[in-house]
C-alpha cells in the first residue's frame, strides 16, 4: 500500500499528533480541514522536519452533498483515511439550541458517514485500503452529562462496526479507535482525572499500532474498556438514578 494517510479533522490536536506520527515514519499526508488555511504552518514544518509530501484538503464536513465529489475529485488517492473530526459543547447549552444540535450530529457522525462512504466504495473497488474512524467511550452508554454528543458518537460505531462487516470482504480494514479522555482544546474547560487521561501523542501511538497491526477496536488507555463494561452493566433503574 501506498504510503499516503488521509486525516480529516486534522486542526485538532489529535489529528496533529497523528499527522506528526506518520510523517516521522516517512508517510506522505493529506490533510482536510473547514480552514485549510489553517494548516500551512504545520504544512511547511512537516515537510521540512520530516522531508514528506504534505498536501492541504478544503474539507467542510457540514457540506454533505459535495463531500463525495471533493474525494472523487483527488488525483492521487491516500490508501489510509483517519477521520478524527467532531465536535463536543456542554450538553445543556446543545439541549437548548437546536443549531448546536445540529452541528453535534453533523460533525459527529453525518458528514464523516457521508464522506468516509463516498472512501469505501473506491477501497472496496481497489481491494486494499485503511479506514480508522474516531468515536468515544460516551457512545457506549447514554449518560446525563453528554448524551446528544454520546448518541452521535453511538451511532457512528454502529456505523464503523458495519462497515468492518462490509469491507472485510473486500480486503479493506476498518479500525474503531475509543479514546476516553484526552487532553486536547476541546475537553480543557474540563477537570480530568490524570490516570484516565491520555495525550495526543499517546493516541497517535496508539492509531499507528492498531492500524499495523489490523486492530478492530482501540482504546488508547486500556482500562476504559473495563470500565465501560461496568456501566453498560448496571441495570438501567438503577443507572437512571445515578448522575454521569
Amino acid at each position: 500500500m501506498e504510503k499516503y494517510v488521509f486525516i480529516i479533522g486534522a486542526t485538532s490536536d489529535i489529528g496533529m499528533a497523528i499527522a506528526e506520527k506518520y510523517a516521522r515514519e516517512g508517510y506522505d499526508l493529506l490533510l482536510g480541514a473547514r480552514k485549510s488555511e489553517r494548516l500551512l504552518p504545520a504544512q511547511s514544518d512537516l515537510q521540512i522536519r520530516f522531508g514528506i509530501r504534505c498536501n492541504l484538503l478544503e474539507l467542510d464536513l457540514s457540506q454533505t452533498t459535495t463531500l463525495a465529489a471533493v474525494w472523487n475529485s483527488l488525483e492521487n488517492k491516500p490508501g489510509i483515511t483517519i477521520c478524527v473530526a467532531g465536535f463536543m459543547q456542554d450538553n445543556d447549552e446543545v439541549l437548548r439550541d437546536t443549531s448546536a444540535t445540529l452541528q453535534t450530529i453533523e460533525s459527529n457522525f453525518t458528514g464523516p458517514v457521508t464522506l468516509l462512504n463516498a472512501i469505501a466504495l473506491d477501497y472496496m473497488k481497489n481491494g486494499t485500503g485503511v479506514i480508522a474512524g474516531f468515536s468515544s467511550v460516551a457512545g457506549l452508554r447514554g449518560r446525563q452529562s453528554n448524551f446528544i454528543y454520546g448518541s452521535a458518537k453511538a451511532g457512528f460505531i454502529a456505523y464503523l462496526s458495519g462497515l468492518r462487516n462490509k469491507l472485510f470482504h473486500h480486503q479493506v480494514h476498518v479500525l474503531t479507535v475509543l479514546p476516553g479522555f484526552v487532553y486536547t482544546k476541546m475537553t480543557a474547560h474540563l477537570s480530568l482525572p490524570a490516570l484516565l487521561t491520555a495525550t495526543p501523542a499517546q493516541v497517535a501511538n496508539a492509531v499507528f499500532t492498531g492500524i499495523r497491526k489490523k486492530k478492530n477496536v482501540v482504546y488508547v488507555k486500556w482500562f476504559w474498556k473495563w470500565i465501560m463494561c461496568i456501566i453498560r452493566m448496571i441495570p438501567e433503574f438503577m443507572f437512571k438514578k445515578k448522575k454521569l
